[in-house]
């Protein structure tokens, strides 16, 4: 890497730090503002919400990191064009394909710091942030983000309502078919506790059993469940789609697909994240043709509301596409790539006219 390499890449990383920083300082601002109304309950006191939000801190980073890499380089990439020093450089013979290709070096140093935020950091750090003020209201709060999990286990069909600890999940409703896919048996459990070897403690529990010409009700007990199922794939199975890693999505996919089961939203979330990740290069590359061209000489205000401009767009796209794939039945990976798509193309065609 040579000396210019190096500085315009110390450029636009420190404009995107500086980015990164205001904004997560006013993320943090609101999801602080925002536990003002749990604060009170049970053990639940200010420094417990404190402490809430820093540990989302990560999944926000993850989250706003294509915003700000586009925002921090027209920051950074325009603050070099206004004193002249891009003009100095494109004189001395650097074309707009190198100046592309040394964007690029520092979109690849954002991609990995966007890959260890969302597959590292972020997931353990705001399961672990749920937990703590779970246990703090003392309440019955469940640590999946959405209303529950259906799962497939052979001729079992589960639905998981919560999930309260490692081990311990709110109710369930278990659906017994035949081999002919008959519904045979009903049964519900106020509370699911997973044990070793597959087995689950099932309390509370009440079953009704369908005959040719009779219903037969069992009365409220227990029951001990034996199922391929453990606690930690229930656990990946009641969390938000958004908030879980790629290799716990594939995990959900496979199994999905080899029960037959709707393997869409899964599908949108594992290719959204490897599309959203790669985006970061084109947002960073995007700014050179605007420092080059009409921004060469506009103030940092003009720079920033472009870019959020751009990122907003970007992030409402994404957002709208999530809702269409689910609810309309659209091809979930043609859709989670078509965001990047289009920015790509954005940024190609933007670079061969800057030439």
């Amino acid at each position: 890497m040579s000396v210019l390499d190096r500085y315009i890449v110390r450029a636009i990383l420190s404009s995107v730090l500086l980015v990164m920083l205001v904004v997560l300082v006013l993320g943090a601002l609101f999801v602080f503002i925002d536990q003002q109304d749990d604060i009170g309950t049970g053990h639940y006191t200010a420094l417990g919400a404190f402490w809430y939000t820093l540990l989302n801190l990560p999944q926000l980073a993850y989250e706003l990191l294509p915003i700000t890499a586009l925002i921090g380089s027209l920051l950074g990439l325009g603050s070099l064009a206004r004193g002249s020093e891009l003009t100095v450089v494109r004189a001395s013979g650097v074309s707009i394909a190198r100046l592309a290709g040394i964007a690029l070096l520092a979109g690849l140093l954002l991609i990995l710091v966007e890959l260890l935020l969302g597959e590292v950091l972020a997931p353990p750090l705001q399961q672990a942030a749920r937990e703590q003020k779970a246990f703090s209201k003392l309440s019955n709060v469940s640590f999946g983000g959405g209303g529950g999990a259906w799962v497939r286990d052979g001729d079992l069909i589960l639905n998981v309502a919560g999930q309260y600890s490692q081990r311990q999940f709110g109710s369930m409703q278990i659906f017994e078919l035949s081999p002919q896919h008959r519904l045979i048996a009903l049964g519900h459990a106020t509370r699911a506790t997973a044990g070793s070897r597959g087995k689950w403690l099932l309390s509370d529990y009440t079953e009704s059993r369908f005959a040719d010409d009779a219903v037969t009700t069992r009365p409220p007990g227990q029951r001990l469940l034996a199922s391929k199922l453990t606690a930690g794939f229930l656990g990946l199975a009641i969390e938000d789609p958004k908030q879980l890693t790629s290799r716990a999505l594939w995990r959900l996919i496979s199994y999905y697909r080899s029960n037959a089961l709707d393997t869409r939203e899964y599908r949108f979330a594992f290719w959204s994240r490897i599309a959203r990740t790669l985006a970061i290069a084109f947002a960073v590359a995007l700014a050179i043709p605007f420092v080059l061209g009409s921004l060469r000489s506009a103030g940092a205000g003009t720079r920033m509301m472009l870019g959020l401009i751009l990122g907003i767009g970007f992030f409402l796209l994404q957002r709208l596409i999530e809702s269409g794939t689910i609810v309309f039945a659209l091809n979930p990976v043609v859709l989670a790539w078509l965001p990047t798509a289009l920015l790509g193309a954005v940024t190609v065609g933007l670079l061969a006219r800057a030439r």
